[in-house]
């Protein structure tokens, strides 16, 4: 078989329609596009809207994207930790003082100075706020993600209103 031999199977190509070549067949006449106005004279262009401003002029320029897999947590210092005088770390206990929001992620940062031994049960630590934590004699605990070891729940309209 040479390439000259190729050829599509019996019925898989069909001819076009010829629109618009006389009264013989379907098509004829006004060729499908109704009878006078602005599109059967083929002066319309894609996306024209009539005169009005267009949607890819009404839409704003997007930059870049919303990752919906993003984790957010609540962030709290060392030196806040020093502050609040607790000996003792939980989301729950920094609901109570104000600190975060309910049910929120909570991460340590490094920023401040700890001197006093505190155990800190959290779901994320910064190295820097680590190495602070246990030279001053504390204990970490981090707490398990509430949606478990996979990735999180997809967040936004498009994703969670099916």
């Amino acid at each position: 078989m040479k390439i000259h031999d190729l050829q599509p199977p019996a019925g898989s190509n069909r001819r076009p329609k010829r629109v618009a070549r006389g009264i013989g067949g379907k098509g004829g006449k006004t060729a499908g596009r109704g009878s006078k106005g602005q599109r059967a004279r083929n002066t319309v262009r894609v996306g024209f809207e009539g005169g009005q401003n267009p949607l890819h002029l009404r839409l704003p320029k997007l930059r870049g994207f919303n990752n919906p897999f993003r984790v957010e947590y609540q962030v709290i210092n060392l030196d806040t930790i020093v502050e609040t005088g607790l000996t003792e770390i939980t989301p729950q206990l920094l609901h109570e003082k104000g600190l975060v929001r309910k049910n929120a992620l909570v991460k340590i940062l490094g920023r401040g100075e700890i001197s006093t031994k505190v155990d800190v049960s959290v779901h994320a630590i910064s190295k820097s706020a680590q190495e602070s934590i246990t030279a001053a004699g504390g204990s970490i605990t981090i707490l398990p993600k509430p949606w478990g070891d996979g990735r999180p729940p997809a967040k936004g309209n498009a994703l969670t209103n099916r």
